[in-house]
């Protein structure tokens, strides 16, 4: 049995914490065992290590999120990388010819895909383990997990038997958000919703795309992945199976994808800088600015503040969030790295020159890659820890207090020895994401090429 977690996400309904990097599984707003905050990928990836599925797991993703993965869940998770977003169809093609031509997995192995980011109890993922026995068992070409609705909701899909066999249902059909009048007559014909759970052998899968006259190996596959069709495997697989079966979940399952979903589920109604009231009831703050945030005399609202930008929104409305942003266009002011982060402070243009002030953290033991720019100068001034950096010829330590001075062109790295924060400023006439050129990514291997070079300098 192969598992594949589907990590995606645009990031909108969350607003401002999640963004085009940040989407909302990778919010820190949950509490783990221990009292700490985790994110819903971090409760999910440790779930699934207790129930002893985590080795059997990958994870899709797009590159935007693989550095927030490693950040959240360390390097060792294996990631299949989609060259650009899509949809669901396409994601999980290419890591279904990732499981048959990379890791060699039997064409008759049941490949099981989910969200990475369901709120659910260890018993979800003991449920999904019956998926396998079901799929098998039954011949069918589809097994789904359907949940058990513990009320009438116009917000998720339903999956409606026809006969039970055996522990699991017969699929009739499909209905796709009903009203809630449409979804109580749904729940007497014992409907189940839709969770986004479902099994098929790999063999189903590659026939599919040979089908299709599309590639079934990673690499080619990777090559036309842009020519493949923007469509859900909804729509594109499950509504054209002939035969489908779904499993029942009873146990507790919660889509947290709006602040007010996700707000029921936070530890505690604070985090960050402010003070709410005691006569505001049942109102949640999440501050990521240094700032103080103040709420008085408001119940029912949630209030959320990062670098991109401020919502103060009755709960019960917040789902609209969508919608409204849906025209704004700046880059993620916010970003999650491997060695850390990044969080924009200020933007400004003048008339030929542009200037972008940052404040990066890098954690402890970690190091930036060996790059240089080709459009700006960068200025930085180390506020704290101590740090290791290389700029070109050069090896040195570095505190706070100290200011170094990087010109177009000079390649550099730093490494911190105690966790390491510097304010960034760069400047130039075009200061943009893409004026980056990664030489190395890991240490051992930046230090072997300065110390090469320094050999061939003194030959």
């Amino acid at each position: 049995m192969k598992l594949v977690l589907l990590s995606g996400g645009s990031g909108k309904r969350l607003w401002p914490l999640s963004n085009d990097t940040r989407s909302k599984q990778f919010l820190k707003v949950l509490e783990s065992e221990d009292g700490t905050r985790q994110s819903m990928v971090q409760r999910v990836w440790h779930q699934l290590k207790t129930v002893g599925l985590a080795d059997s797991a990958v994870i899709a993703t797009s590159k935007t999120q693989t550095e927030m993965i490693y950040n959240q869940l360390g390097t060792d998770v294996p990631l299949i990388i989609e060259p650009e977003r899509r949809d669901t169809f396409p994601a999980i093609a290419l890591a279904g010819s990732f499981l048959f031509s990379e890791q060699h997995a039997n064409l008759d192995e049941t490949v099981i895909v989910l969200p990475v980011d369901p709120y659910v109890h260890d018993s979800f993922f003991e449920r999904v383990k019956v998926l396998d026995q079901v799929l098998q068992g039954s011949n069918a070409d589809l097994a789904l997990m359907g949940v058990k609705p513990t009320y009438p909701s116009s917000k998720y899909g339903y999956i409606v038997p026809k006969s039970e066999d055996n522990g699991y249902f017969h699929v009739e059909r499909f209905t796709e958000k009903p009203s809630e009048e449409k979804a109580v007559t749904l729940i007497k014909q014992h409907a189940l919703w839709n969770c986004g759970v479902f099994a098929f052998k790999l063999r189903y899968l590659i026939n599919i795309l040979e089908e299709k006259q599309l590639p079934i190996t990673y690499e080619r596959l990777s090559e036309q992945y842009a020519n493949l069709p923007k469509i859900s495997f909804d729509y594109e697989v499950v509504e054209k199976a002939n035969h489908i079966v779904v499993v029942p979940y009873e146990g507790y399952w919660k889509d947290l994808g709006t602040w007010n979903t996700l707000t029921e589920e936070m530890a505690t109604s604070q985090i960050g800088k402010g003070v709410i009231s005691n006569d505001s009831a049942n109102t949640h703050l999440v501050n990521e600015l240094e700032i103080p945030v103040t709420i008085v005399g408001l119940s029912d609202v949630v209030v959320a503040a990062s670098p991109d930008g401020i919502l103060v929104s009755d709960k019960a409305s917040s789902p609209k969030i969508k919608d409204l942003i849906g025209g704004y266009d700046q880059p993620p002011m916010y970003e999650e790295r491997m060695w850390g982060w990044s969080k924009v402070l200020d933007y400004a243009k003048y008339e030929n020159e542009e200037m972008v002030t940052k404040r990066i953290c890098i954690h402890a033991e970690k190091n930036s890659t060996y790059h240089y720019h080709n459009l700006r100068n960068e200025v930085w001034t180390i506020v704290r820890g101590e740090g290791e950096l290389i700029l070109d010829d050069s090896i040195r330590r570095v505190k706070a207090g100290d200011i170094i001075h990087i010109p177009v062109g000079r390649k550099h790295a730093i490494r911190a020895i105690s966790e390491l924060e510097f304010i960034e400023v760069q400047t130039g006439k075009e200061v943009v994401d893409t004026d980056f050129v990664r030489l190395y990514s890991d240490w051992a291997a930046i230090l072997q090429h300065y110390y090469t070079s320094q050999a061939q300098v003194i030959v």
